[in-house]
């Protein structure tokens, strides 16, 4: 029975529930049980959790008998103090659970995972029971004991595994145990070491006297002595086993006679996975007039503002300034966190910190696996001489448990990259991380040459601070922009498959000059669909409304949205016919095409396609800066910060792919995206050029492109976004509602739409069908909500909860979902 004195723990559970779960903590781990440790316990009937200790208590709990906390599994906390104020504001922001917040939050090898596992019953002997398939597996379990169910479903067909098991689990020949999982295991190298008795050359001596008669035993010993430089030092060198055995070319049998004669000791010790190159460091470079003018003006601004914007014109030196800024922070014994948008452009600017600070820096993206990303949340935990003092990373790095953050870099802070769409928290890490920063009271540096709505309107508004950079480094002029008239160059048949005759001009000029051209396009694959020219069919995904894109590499149709593949159809599947045609372009399809102009060129194409294994994005990146590569053809993750040389053309080849996209913020991400691409041209002394494809050369937003008139663009859109009440002016949340039946849907939908109108009024627009409207045959609508910055943000989404459970919980909507996202993108 719980008594007065018990100690009660709040937990955070790796589940999406509402409120934190409260167990009694054992007598025994009262005394090492601490905030931010994880544990083991008990939810539901069988399932174990690893989970998060939230906060210490006496209050025993009214409602519900508590279980026992069963095991604590870190020496020390693995989450601070810090950490978890941060996520109870993330949780609270953006709608969701504390457990969403953790799932998301700790890389996969800190996060327990309780796997079944079958044992053998020892007593059982009705053998002649069992069929064949079940004899099979207790076969295999008289052996082994215990098998998971992953792996008896390697043994038999996985359709029939559970079916298996619950026949052998009736018949008392197994059971089932529910056990804790640890998927992080540290890295164990074997080292080889003598005795401290022959650490006394007499007795050193009398042992190789002995050995003489084993020869390959005494080689072995006496390149240990060589290879550890025993003889000549006071602290022997560490030898692997490895090492040893490969100098020898013994076997494991000779060093094991070895060990049974005492005359050397095998041990074990944790090495990290994570590969430290050893480089020369270098000083940073001086910073020229108007870069040192900007650093002045940056630190001038953080004495009064926690969070500056530095709009810098591409080219014009900004990642110096950080260096600079870095360097300062970190002689004050704090941690800089410095974000980027894409993994990308860490392999670029990683080498140029490194070169700097050495083993200070430390990197932290999705392509590093669960190991080594537990390794890198270790060396930020643990805050000693060997921590990493300055983190390179994408969002998810604003989840590291700093503890002495004096300075957040939030670069391209305009990327929309930096939303999480899916799955919970719906998260913008820009935002995240300037909360974070004013947790540590850090500040916080936004970087870009083609600022926010949003971030600029803070600074004009004098909310941040803001420094402005007009000129390239060493005053490198800004590329020409030319534009392509595609709509009158394919009236006149100028057009050449997708390239306009300017564009194919400028790059054989180029190539001819031994110079490098990028090609833009914001699509991947070959073709963004196949269409019957007899009768109009197009394939489309059978799970989602959305035509298959084809690609050419693995000749199939994919969906982009679910993995759906097809094979790509020889007829067309309504009318039989074989005039199946491809319709619009994407990387894959350019990369075909320009090698037909120009099959000398050396072509390298950069998407999700090609970037998928490890280090696929250094070897394209490495490939381009040393000129292997002539032409680059790429999405938008080309156009984010990176520095070539030797560029000089840079090819949009269709600007109204982006410029009639249905969002409000069509306009702003077209702009953005074209002058950064534009951006990659002429970085050195001689003058680029960007050549812009449209079939709209009048669109305002192209001529702002043009003339590189950022202040004409925000002012072009901020009188719209203040007209239609869009941010900055007003906060949004959209609503989608999900159901595998349409008709429920649509009536779910109005029923919660007429709920909320009551309260929001006008500010409500939907529902309305989104333009994919079923995904995962799950169909969508959404209702979005504009919310006045003077109105209570929180009590709004408090509504909005209760409204939207309380449908949720009605009869006929079961399998009714309801997905907030706050300040979507």
């Amino acid at each position: 029975m719980d008594n007065k004195n018990t100690l009660f723990a709040d937990i955070i559970l790796p589940l999406p529930i509402p409120k934190l779960y409260t167990y009694s903590i054992p007598s025994e781990l009262e005394q090492k049980i601490k905030t931010g440790h994880r544990v083991i316990v008990q939810f539901g009937k069988k399932k174990l959790y690893s989970a998060i200790v939230c906060n210490i208590h006496n209050n025993k709990p009214e409602k519900y008998k508590t279980k026992k906390i069963i095991s604590i599994l870190d020496e020390k906390p693995i989450i601070n103090n810090l950490q978890l104020k941060f996520w109870k504001w993330i949780s609270e922001y953006y709608m969701c659970s504390l457990g969403e917040v953790y799932k998301a939050a700790l890389p996969s090898g800190l996060k327990l995972e309780s796997e079944t596992k079958i044992i053998y019953n020892e007593s059982f002997s009705e053998h002649k029971n069992l069929n064949d398939t079940e004899y099979l597996i207790i076969n295999i379990l008289e052996k082994r004991n215990i098998l998971t169910i992953n792996e008896i479903s390697s043994l038999i067909e996985s359709s029939k595994s559970l079916s298996v098991i619950k026949n052998l689990i009736n018949k008392n020949a197994v059971y089932v145990v529910e056990k804790i999982k640890d998927s992080y295991k540290p890295k164990l190298v074997k080292y080889v070491k003598l005795p401290d008795d022959f650490k006394n050359k007499k007795n050193l001596n009398t042992l190789l006297d002995k050995l003489q008669k084993a020869p390959k035993q005494f080689e072995l010993l006496v390149t240990y002595l060589t290879l550890s430089e025993f003889l000549n030092n006071k602290t022997p060198k560490e030898v692997t086993k490895k090492e040893l055995l490969e100098r020898v070319k013994a076997t494991d049998q000779t060093l094991n006679s070895l060990v049974k004669k005492n005359a050397l000791i095998i041990y074990e010790k944790e090495v990290g996975r994570l590969k430290e190159n050893i480089i020369s460091l270098k000083k940073s470079s001086k910073l020229n007039d108007f870069q040192a003018k900007a650093y002045n003006k940056i630190k001038q601004d953080f004495i009064n503002k926690d969070v500056t914007l530095l709009h810098g014109v591409t080219s014009s030196g900004k990642t110096e300034i950080y260096i600079k800024l870095i360097n300062d922070i970190i002689a004050t014994g704090k941690q800089v966190l410095y974000l980027l948008p894409e993994i990308a452009l860490t392999t670029q600017i990683i080498n140029r910190l490194k070169n700097i600070f050495g083993k200070k820096v430390g990197i932290y993206h999705s392509k590093f696996n669960d190991s080594e990303r537990v390794e890198i949340w270790n060396k930020v935990l643990n805050n000693d001489e060997n921590s990493y003092k300055v983190i390179l990373g994408v969002r998810s790095s604003i989840f590291l448990p700093f503890n002495n953050l004096g300075l957040i870099i939030i670069d391209e802070e305009h990327e929309n990259t930096y939303k999480q769409f899916d799955p919970v928290p719906r998260y913008h890490a820009r935002d995240c991380a300037i909360v974070l920063g004013k947790l540590h009271n850090a500040k916080i540096l936004l970087g870009t040459a083609t600022p926010s709505i949003e971030s600029y309107y803070n600074s004009k508004n004098k909310k941040f601070g803001y420094v402005e950079l007009t000129q390239r480094y060493k005053e490198i002029q800004l590329p020409e922009v030319i534009i392509a008239d595609t709509k009158t160059a394919y009236r006149k048949k100028q057009m050449k498959s997708f390239f306009s005759p300017v564009l194919l001009e400028n790059i054989e000029t180029a190539l001819k000059n031994k110079e490098q051209v990028i090609l833009f396009q914001n699509r991947r694959g070959y073709s963004p669909y196949l269409e019957c020219s007899v009768c109009g069919w197009i394939p489309e995904c059978e799970h989602c409304n959305v035509s298959l894109t084809y690609h050419k590499y693995f000749n199939n149709l994919n969906c982009h949205y679910c993995g759906y593949t097809l094979n790509n159809p020889a007829n067309c599947l309504a009318c039989g016919s074989t005039s199946m045609e491809t319709k619009g372009f994407g990387t894959e399809k350019i990369e075909d095409e320009i090698a037909i102009f120009f099959p000398e060129a050396k072509i390298a194409r950069m998407d999700l396609d090609t970037t998928r294994s490890r280090y696929a994005y250094q070897r394209i990146i490495s490939d381009f800066e040393n000129n292997n590569v002539d032409i680059l053809i790429g999405t938008q993750m080309i156009s984010k910060g990176l520095d070539f040389d030797n560029v000089r053309i840079v090819g949009i080849l269709n600007a109204d792919n982006m410029l009639n996209y249905p969002d409000f913020r069509a306009s702003e991400r077209s702009f953005q995206l074209m002058l950064q691409v534009s951006g990659r041209a002429g970085r050195s002394e001689k003058r680029g050029k960007v050549i812009i494809q449209t079939s709209n050369p009048a669109h305002p937003i192209i001529h702002f492109v043009m003339n590189n008139d950022y202040i004409s663009f925000y002012e072009n859109q901020i009188k719209e976004r203040k007209k239609f009440n869009y941010p900055p002016f007003n906060r949004l949340i959209k609503i989608t509602i999900k159901h595998k039946n349409p008709e429920t849907l649509n009536i779910a939908s109005k029923q919660l739409a007429n709920k909320l109108k009551p309260i929001f009024g006008k500010r409500l627009l939907g529902p309305q069908a989104p333009v994919i409207n079923r995904i995962q045959n799950w169909y969508l609508k959404t209702i979005l909500i504009k919310i006045e910055k003077d109105k209570s943000f929180s009590k709004a989404k408090t509504y909005l909860y209760k409204t939207s459970n309380e449908l949720k919980h009605t009869k006929d909507y079961g399998n009714l979902q309801i997905v907030f996202d706050v300040d979507p993108m």
